[in-house]
């Protein structure tokens, strides 16, 4: 990575972080995680992210429990990338559909434990 990239990394960190403590302040809107399923299919959004968000080599993992992204945090790098993503305006993605593909985000398991693979590995 670039050195100007990385500073710009680096920027965009500490914007998402601050947005976070924002968030707390902030209520995450309705969303029909149905819908948003649906949406996460038809935008392509699956093709980086996975079919459960656990990420790629092309995508980082999203929504994960426990330490799923704040809404803020989701809406603003869904609406402004840092990266490789392309952005989705609003004239491509709605507010109210945003807001069903978190709420369908928020439906995706937790990663595989260090104990939940040993169980499995014990069977």
């Amino acid at each position: 990575m670039k050195t100007g990239k990385l500073k710009t990394a680096k920027l965009a960190f500490l914007v998402s972080l601050a947005l976070t403590v924002a968030a707390q302040a902030q209520e995450t809107p309705k969303g029909d995680a149905k819908n948003g399923e649906m949406l996460f299919k038809r935008n392509g959004c699956y093709q980086c992210h996975g079919t459960q968000g656990a990420g790629a080599s092309t995508g980082p993992a999203i929504g994960q429990k426990p330490t799923a992204i704040p809404w803020v945090v989701f809406s603003n790098e869904v609406r402004n990338p840092v990266d490789q993503m392309p952005p989705y305006s609003s004239k491509v993605v709605s507010d109210q559909e945003l807001a069903d593909i978190f709420a369908y985000t928020l439906t995706f398991p937790g990663p595989v434990t260090k104990a939940d693979a040993k169980g499995l590995l014990d069977r």
